[in-house]
């Protein structure tokens, strides 16, 4: 707890009105690789408490779209759609392309992680599948040419997941941002320009 209050990242998302530190995770990728442009359409995965929607609101605009999901509540955000649910469930699905109106998704963005247990043989496969289940929503709803933006922690699955990603992408890089941890096993996989 001392050690989040006295984070860098905490303390300046609180003076900057966002909502986690995450916040500055996208920002600083975004940054590097100019991911969100005004007017896009975009889906949140595991958006609460809202740090990824606040930040791609505020860069793709009012001509954009944004649909956020989480299995928790999350407060509103202005010109973001929140669907709470379990995005893998059926229902939930269904809300998602109501909202979309057959419009076709540029981006879907995850910062997911499950609830950690602390030992690494049942966190890890655990990730690994969320991470499976966000492709195959990737799959259902991305453009062609379209991107993903995905949490991700290094160890077993790692490679296979990569190698999946890079047979539905043309481009797959690791990022991991200042704002990231440095003791966190945490990275973040972009992988640009689904083939459809």
């Amino acid at each position: 707890m001392h050690e989040h209050l006295n984070d860098a990242y905490v303390k300046k998302s609180k003076a900057d009105g966002y909502r986690s530190r995450a916040s500055y995770k996208l920002l600083e990728i975004n940054e590097k690789d100019s991911l969100l442009k005004s007017g896009m359409t975009l889906i949140d995965l595991g958006s609460a408490p809202g740090g990824w929607s606040q930040v791609a609101a505020k860069l793709v605009g009012p001509k954009g779209l944004v649909i956020a999901t989480d299995i928790l509540l999350m407060e509103p955000i202005e010109n973001v759609h929140f669907v709470q649910g379990d995005f893998t469930e059926d229902l939930v699905i269904e809300k998602i392309l109501t909202i979309l109106q057959d419009a076709p998704v540029d981006l879907v963005i995850s910062d997911m992680a499950p609830n950690m247990s602390g030992i690494g043989a049942v966190d890890q496969p655990r990730a690994i599948y969320l991470i499976e289940l966000a492709l195959d929503l990737c799959c259902q709803v991305l453009r062609p040419g379209g991107d993903f933006l995905v949490k991700v922690f290094h160890g077993a699955g790692f490679d296979e997941l990569l190698r999946s990603l890079r047979s539905k992408f043309n481009k797959v890089q690791v990022r991991k941002p200042g704002a990231s941890r440095a003791r966190s096993k945490e990275q973040y996989l972009l992988a640009r320009g689904y083939r459809g």
